[in-house]
Order: structure tokens, then sequence, then C-alpha cells
């Protein structure tokens, strides 16, 4: 069946979304397969997950009613919602895109994380939902920033071949994880 690249519209695929990134999530996968096919490290509260959607709807891919991979959108506002990306906030509050601090700019998201089913993966999904996201949301935004774990090198090759760049790299001492911000500009 063909993949169809749209955006969340019903409960139904929140629900299909919690369960893909619980599957997936780095406490639910053994260390070969976050090595080789990557994982999540963020678990979304429902209702939370919900409010972003009905907000800006992610970007999801189906195979018919199967979930094939999520996309999702982070508005700013989100940012006191989700206590383990707080720090993350703080950070990007610190820093600078193209000479114009984050901070002083309204016009950027946070992808709050993106997954392929593995049944779908290396068919590419991944590009096709980013790809998406940006042609629903590049009238309302300028750039979308995200951090990846150095560890999920899965993730860092696909970020940077659908076009983000590094932004910034620190390193999370509790965490024991060296993490890349990082920039996908929609304006060039």
């Amino acid at each position: 069946m063909a993949l169809a690249y749209t955006t969340v519209s019903r409960d139904r695929e929140i629900e299909q979304i919690l369960a893909l990134q619980a599957l997936n999530h780095r406490h639910s996968v053994d260390a070969a397969t976050a090595i080789s096919d990557g994982f999540t490290s963020v678990r979304h509260d429902p209702a939370v997950l919900t409010a972003m959607n009905h907000e800006y709807p992610s970007v999801i891919a189906k195979s018919g009613d199967d979930l094939a991979g999520y996309c999702l959108m982070m508005a700013q506002r989100f940012r006191d919602q989700i206590p383990i990306l707080q720090p993350m906030f703080a950070m990007l509050d610190s820093l600078s895109w193209r000479g114009e601090a984050l901070a002083d700019n309204p016009r950027w998201f946070v992808m709050g994380q993106v997954c392929v089913a593995r049944e779908f993966r290396g068919q590419g999904v991944f590009d096709g939902m980013y790809h998406t996201l940006r042609d629903v949301y590049r009238d309302r935004f300028d750039f979308s920033v995200t951090e990846i774990s150095q560890r999920n090198a899965r993730s860092l090759r696909a970020h940077r071949r659908v076009g983000f760049e590094t932004l910034h790299v620190y390193e999370d001492a509790q965490a024991d994880d060296v993490w890349e911000v990082v920039v996908w500009d929609w304006r060039e």
C-alpha cells in the first residue's frame, strides 16, 4: 500500500504515535538496536501531545490505517509542559542563529521528535515527513530546532541529510551524553 503524508486529525493517530514512541524509547530497545536503528528520548504525556496537535498538527506517514512514522511539531509555548525538555529550552534561549538570538525570534519551533516504524525504515519516510512538515509550516515558521544525542548516529545522519546543521554541541554530565542542537533553516 502506498504511503500518505498528512497531519494528525484523529485521537486514534495520537494513540498510535504514543505506542510507536514507547516501542522505540531508549529504555525499550536493546543497545544494539539503539545503535543500528536509533531511539526516542522523550515519552510525551497524552494530554500534552493532544494539545500540541490541536495547535499545530504534527506530520504523520500512514499506510492505510497503520502509522508508518511521525514528526512531532512543538510550538515554543509548550516549553514548560514537558519537564525533561525545560533545560533544553533554557539553553536555546542563550543561543543565536544567523546572528539573531533565538529568544528574540518567535518564528521557530522545536522538532518534538521523529520516529519511523521498523517495517518502513529505509523507504524515504523520514525525508518525506520532514519535507511535508516544511511544506505545511514554512509560511508560519523560518526554521526548526531540535537536539539529538550523539549516541543516536542514525538520527544525526538522517537529520543532516534533510538539511539540519549543527548549531551547538554540549555535554550533559548528568545523563553521561553529548547532544547536538541542530537547525533546519527554511529560508534558504
